[in-house]
């Protein structure tokens, strides 16, 4: 579990509930179920037009990302990768097979075996290429989901925060109850720019930070891998990707060498 995430999301929530309850308020004051349903059902409505159903089927698989998945570490890239031109320094490309068959990120497997078959760099780096585009585009639909989702939320909580106040305009004749409809009405408004800034923005937010990441993981990767098809000295193959690096991965990778 990304702990980022959770602890997040934990702290901007529980924030607000502290400063409700330093406030004399209470959470059943802010339970409007008409409010959310025009929040929640006109957002995601709304987000499934704008989207097809392809896309939306993988929502699932999108959340689950940003709570789950854990991200490509670039460092263990490089560990790997220099330890397999070792073994192919030693042995030859060949004797990558039984390593191969262990590695358990497709991508890199995938890379490894296509070096294994004699495949031409140039083909080996097309193919790593594509699929890198490839994954960066499912990853950015992702994100755009729940920026669409953040997008939408206050919007539909003015709205229904107008509907509200038209309905207490009509009972004016009322002023008893002015008071409570002004407060539900004002629900949908803390419904929306609360899910929004406080769920769905951070959470687009970490699939693009986490995308960018894993992007750079497999452009590094790419550098690796044909450096080991070439035949570089084990050194020379951690030099070439040593240099997608920032400054503190560097250090951390050269305190270790």
């Amino acid at each position: 579990m990304d702990l980022a995430t959770v602890i997040g999301i934990a702290l901007a929530w529980g924030a607000f509930y502290v400063a409700l309850i330093m406030e004399g308020g209470h959470l059943e004051s802010l339970i409007e179920p008409s409010a959310a349903i025009i929040v929640f059902g006109g957002t995601f409505g709304a987000t499934i037009i704008s989207f097809s159903l392809r896309h939306l089927t993988n929502l699932p698989k999108v959340v689950r990302q940003a709570f789950f998945t854990k991200s490509l570490d670039s460092l263990e890239v490089i560990r790997l990768i220099v330890g397999l031109s070792k073994k192919a320094r030693q042995s030859g490309i060949l004797a990558l097979e039984s390593e191969a068959r262990v590695i358990e990120n497709e991508f890199l497997r995938n890379a490894v075996q296509l070096v294994i078959d004699g495949t031409q760099p140039e083909m080996v780096r097309e193919i790593m290429e594509t699929e890198i585009a490839s994954m960066s585009t499912r990853h950015k639909v992702g994100a755009e989901i729940f920026a669409t989702l953040g997008g939408f939320a206050p919007t539909l909580g003015i709205i229904g925060t107008v509907m509200g106040l038209v309905h207490m305009l009509e009972n004016l004749d009322k002023p008893g109850g002015m008071g409570p409809a002004i407060a539900a009405a004002f629900c949908a408004t803390l419904y929306g720019v609360m899910s929004a800034n406080m769920l769905f923005l951070p959470i687009g937010s970490k699939l693009k930070a986490r995308s960018h990441e894993e992007v750079a993981a497999y452009e590094l990767a790419v550098e690796g891998i044909l450096a080991l098809q070439a035949g570089d000295n084990p050194r020379v193959v951690a030099l070439k990707m040593r240099s997608f690096l920032p400054p503190d991965a560097k250090r951390k990778l050269d305190q270790e060498d």
